[in-house]
């Protein structure tokens, strides 16, 4: 009974989140006072990152950098940042356009941000590639490990020595990657040893399931690189639930033109709102003291599938991303490779 319980709150909105114990509870309200802090949000106008974007702006961020690709998307979230918390709270907003599979670009945005600020405090990595068919980046690599995995190492690479100094002051710094339930759907023979097997098709499920057990591996990497160094910046993973976004109610459709209908509207009913799939996220990104863990909603540390736990194949996995990425970017530095330091 206890299992169903939690996996009710895990999972589903509304009074499913109260069925855990106390221990575990944890709501948005209870988000820390934020002043003077300075934050990154992937993906934070739209979805579990806008619900990420519009607690920090009511717990008193200071700066709030939104990376993303669509302006107009970012123009309707702070029109309703304006109208819901005045024109002072979405005047602390600072939008980058950004396509994670640029990882050129990305670093350079990551820089920029690192220029106007002596200080970063979270880093919520969020924005992503859903379940939709197989496609290549620009650079040749699996889109969704493109984006979803890659991208989001290079944004946190170049922000590193921003952070370090961060931590350095004193401050508790913290990283956030939106990981998922789905990376228990990620094949059993990933093992993150070529560029061929990043590139393979596995299928739209499959596909968006590895993705989530990178990003996984990447936090739990950083816990046991970075963290042991220092100890003020912790990395975690977190799993949302199953929240109404775009991916659940569009993009699935790109993928299973007629099964998506069965996500969009038969689930409808038992879909999170986008405040209550960033609930576990914003307890990592603002209250958490712990580091290396797999949160899950409300305030729930989970282990994650065996493979999630695998130390061997997430070294595996960051050594073939640097291997990648500097590969890939090598022609935008000067045939030095791109300045790549992952803890």
């Amino acid at each position: 009974m206890e299992t169903i319980k939690t996996t009710l709150a895990e999972n589903f909105g509304g009074i499913a989140q109260q069925a855990v114990g106390e221990e575990h509870q944890w709501s948005l309200e209870q988000c820390p006072d934020l002043s003077g802090k300075v934050a990154v949000v992937t993906g934070g106008s739209e979805g579990i990152g806008y619900g990420c974007t519009h607690t920090l702006l009511s717990h008193n961020i200071a700066k709030l950098y939104i990376l993303s690709m669509s302006k107009d998307i970012v123009d309707q979230a702070l029109d309703a940042i304006k109208e819901e918390m005045g024109a002072e709270a979405a005047g602390k907003v600072k939008w980058l356009q950004c396509d994670l599979s640029d990882w050129s670009k990305t670093g350079e945005l990551a820089f920029e941000i690192a220029k106007e600020n002596d200080r970063l405090d979270i880093l919520i990595n969020n924005a992503g590639r859903g379940i939709m068919t197989r496609q290549l980046a620009a650079n040749g690599i699996d889109l969704h490990m493109a984006i979803n995995h890659m991208g989001h190492v290079v944004l946190t690479s170049h922000l590193l020595p921003l952070m370090k100094k961060t931590a350095e002051a004193g401050n508790t710094v913290r990283i956030v990657n939106l990981g998922s339930n789905a990376h228990q759907g990620a094949p059993s023979d990933v093992k993150f040893e070529s560029v061929e097997e990043l590139n393979k098709d596995y299928g739209p499920n499959a596909q968006y399931g590895r993705t989530k057990l990178a990003v996984m591996l990447h936090a739990r990497y950083l816990a046991d690189h970075l963290s042991s160094k220092y100890p003020k910046i912790l990395a975690n993973a977190t799993h949302p639930g199953f929240v109404e976004t775009r991916q659940s109610s569009e993009h699935i459709l790109e993928a299973f033109p007629l099964g998506g209908y069965a996500m969009k509207y038969g689930m409808a009913p038992f879909k999170k709102s986008q405040f209550e799939g960033a609930i576990s996220t914003m307890y990592a990104a603002t209250t958490t003291e712990k580091t290396g863990q797999y949160i899950c909603p409300p305030a729930i540390p989970e282990p994650g599938s065996e493979m999630s736990q695998d130390k061997e194949l997430g070294e595996r996995l960051m050594k073939l991303t640097r291997e990648v990425v500097m590969e890939k970017t090598r022609a935008d530095s000067k045939e030095k490779g791109c300045p790549f330091q992952d803890y």
